[in-house]
């Protein structure tokens, strides 16, 4: 997308047009087309066409509301953070008493609006014409001018003085896909560190699979997961952390801390196996939760524990196994077809098989359900059955 082909969306042509399109179905984009066009400019129409789309691409980030007023470029949509995460960060900035902070690669403004929502005062500043532009539209959209101030400059050129807080979220996307090496990032990690520095607080957008070696001295590396899926790691600069790790639980805002605990033992399968959240895992707190629960794994190198006593806790999803055996095609086909299970939910953890190609040669046929777990168990290839347990 050009930049005046965007701008030409802001004006009240633009607007009506967007406005027509709030309904967009793509099945029916060609006679919409023909027909906004008999009015409109043909590139102002694609242009509208265009972002009804991201619109719609962007609704599960935003929520609905939201991005019927917003605006964004395809690669905004695909690199912003969701509502729910940026919340829960500008939470955790404004209980620091943040109110003025530097948001740097800030994008089309997902962490600006939600920490202008927390009462804080945002410069923004991206580098992209097209992006900075976006991102003054949504401040404009969602009422928030007055608290985002945007820049369209070099991150390296904004004077961190007076701020009470730095926000860094590095570009990990290149043209061959993700970036691993976190001094591959634009602006590379050692940059974004010594920016963190400079301020009173800061936090660094990272991956979430950076390795914890990497992680600066005095920072606390939180990973954050939404609805189970792990969305992103940060870094967190001002104070010398307690624990040096953090998950975050979301939508409910659950935080374990620890990381300085030695790795469980390993024991027998008992009656309850649990599953530790993906933010739980990445940030190497799987003893925290163990000790919580008196589990133990059921391998060395399988984050699967499990438990004689079933007890409640945010941090893992547990099951009750009713069977553990060494793995066979034809012993879980003759089991399940045994017991009436037609709906099979199938976890595997440090298994090669795949769980799509092992349903259809399965073949469930019933009324009834089950859950299978294709994992090790003390080094051994090894299938669990069982269901979600009720506690």
């Amino acid at each position: 997308m050009e930049i005046e082909s965007f701008l030409a969306l802001l004006t009240d042509e633009g607007r009506t047009l967007l406005a027509e399109l709030a309904d967009y179905s793509p099945g029916q984009e060609l006679a919409l087309a023909t027909r906004l066009r008999r009015d409109h400019p043909a590139e102002l129409v694609s242009a509208a066409i265009g972002q009804a789309r991201l619109r719609q691409r962007a609704v599960p980030k935003f929520g609905a509301a939201d991005a019927a007023r917003m605006y964004f470029t395809p690669d905004g949509v695909e690199q912003a953070t969701r509502t729910s995460v940026a919340e829960w960060r500008a939470r955790r900035f404004a209980g620091l008493g943040v109110r003025r902070l530097a948001d740097l690669c800030s994008g089309v403004g997902g962490d600006a609006i939600a920490l202008a929502r927390a009462g804080i005062s945002v410069l923004a500043v991206d580098r992209d014409p097209l992006t900075c532009a976006v991102a003054e539209a949504n401040a404009a959209a969602l009422g928030l001018r007055e608290l985002i101030e945007q820049r369209c400059a070099s991150v390296d050129e904004v004077d961190l003085g007076g701020f009470d807080a730095v926000f860094v979220d590095p570009a990990r996307r290149g043209g061959r896909g993700r970036i691993f090496d976190p001094e591959a990032y634009s602006p590379p990690l050692s940059w974004a560190v010594a920016a963190a520095r400079q301020a009173p607080h800061a936090a660094l957008k990272v991956a979430p699979g950076i390795p914890h070696e990497a992680v600066p001295e005095g920072a606390e590396a939180e990973w954050v997961s939404d609805g189970g899926d792990v969305k992103e790691a940060v870094l967190w600069f001002g104070a010398e952390p307690d624990q040096p790790h953090r998950a975050t639980l979301l939508p409910y805002g659950h935080s374990l801390t620890g990381g300085r605990l030695a790795d469980p033992a390993v024991g027998p399968v008992r009656r309850y196996l649990y599953e530790p959240d993906g933010a739980v895992i990445r940030a190497h707190l799987v003893a925290e939760v163990a000790q919580q629960l008196d589990a133990t794994l059921i391998d060395p190198t399988i984050a699967y524990l499990t438990a004689a006593e079933l007890r409640p806790t945010p941090f893992a999803t547990p099951y009750e196994i009713t069977d553990v055996l060494p793995f066979g095609l034809k012993r879980l086909k003759a089991l399940l077809r045994e017991r009436g299970v037609g709906t099979v939910v199938i976890k595997k953890r440090g298994s090669a098989i795949e769980p799509e190609e092992l349903r259809r040669k399965l073949r469930p046929e019933g009324v009834n359900s089950c859950t299978v777990f294709l994992t090790r168990v003390d080094g051994a290839p090894s299938m669990l059955l069982g269901h979600p347990a009720e506690g």
